[in-house]
């Protein structure tokens, strides 16, 4: 019921083929930035005639919950934007939601035998490596850096440890990140679907972690691969995320698996201008339906809000 107004501006996007995703981590309520950010993969993947999906990325298994998958999901229902496959929930009444589809499963905690053969994958080929500094050295590391006017970047201190090394550490129970080793020369560029020609020097981003010491993803791998292996076409996020792209670009190439286009949209802020957050407390939607507003009214505000 929302994408006619839309319909003029997104013929101009690619009609065939387009898929886009929400992916939110059940860990809260959803504020409007979420739902806005919802919205736009709604309306991008209903006027190029393409499908919409959700996605739990409930990799922190401690604030993860699913009573607050149940509510997001809900709150999408309510608010009319449905999806064409995502993690089935008792609450949900779309029955064509189910994580046993072809591409799924839809939660990121079941997929853990996935990533772990990436992992493997990178390993083997040089690109992941072993680390075992704390994250007291790294902390430690940054604000150097930042004191010296230098961008914080890890310094690779693990990056050759040897096989031997690395066994003796680990047998002495030391738990190690696993970091994606980051071409040291060149950069990586792309055309951001809202903020246009981007750049990005390679030397400024350094190895980064994609495994945590406990054997979960981090979000850059693991949202970027599912991304990937998902067929996700177009990606629309907070602009916040912008400086992850070239992070999870530089690891589909070594996997060797398909980008996603993106785009980068403002935030939605505070009366202080800082980006609104489930933590501080932010408006949920569950307020303002309890508040008596109706869902075509704030899927109306956040259509219209910033264009």
């Amino acid at each position: 019921m929302f994408q006619e107004s839309f319909s003029l501006p997104l013929r101009t996007m690619p009609a065939k083929q387009t898929k886009t995703r929400f992916a939110p981590s059940p860990t809260g309520d959803l504020h409007v930035g979420n739902v806005r950010t919802a919205l736009f993969n709604y309306l991008l993947a209903r006027g190029c005639k393409g499908s919409f999906i959700l996605r739990s990325e409930d990799t922190d298994h401690e604030r993860s919950s699913e009573a607050s998958l149940a509510s997001i999901c809900h709150d999408l229902e309510w608010l009319g934007l449905s999806w064409d496959a995502g993690p089935r929930i008792e609450r949900s009444n779309i029955e064509k939601t189910d994580s046993d589809g072809p591409l799924g499963p839809y939660r990121q905690s079941e997929r853990d035998s996935i990533y772990k053969s990436l992992f493997d994958r990178l390993s083997q080929s040089g690109r992941g490596y072993s680390c075992f500094c704390s994250p007291e050295t790294l902390a430690a590391t940054r604000r150097a850096q930042l004191a010296a006017g230098k961008p914080p970047r890890y310094p690779g201190t693990c990056a050759a440890l040897s096989d031997n090394e690395i066994e003796k550490r680990i047998a002495a129970g030391e738990s190690p990140t696993l970091r994606f080793r980051v071409p040291e020369r060149g950069a990586i560029e792309f055309r951001d679907l809202a903020k246009g020609q981007q750049r990005f020097a390679l030397a400024d981003i350094g190895d980064f972690i994609i495994r945590r010491s406990n054997g979960t993803p981090s979000f850059f791998f693991s949202n970027a691969v599912d991304d990937a292996l998902m067929d996700i076409s177009d990606v629309l996020r907070g602009e916040d995320h912008l400086a992850n792209t070239p992070r999870q670009m530089l690891l589909l190439d070594a996997l060797d698996l398909n980008k996603p286009r993106y785009g980068h949209i403002a935030l939605v802020v505070g009366e202080k201008g800082s980006p609104l957050s489930k933590r501080e407390g932010s408006v949920g939607l569950g307020d303002l339906r309890g508040a008596g507003y109706l869902p075509l009214a704030i899927v109306n505000y956040l259509a219209r809000l910033g264009t």
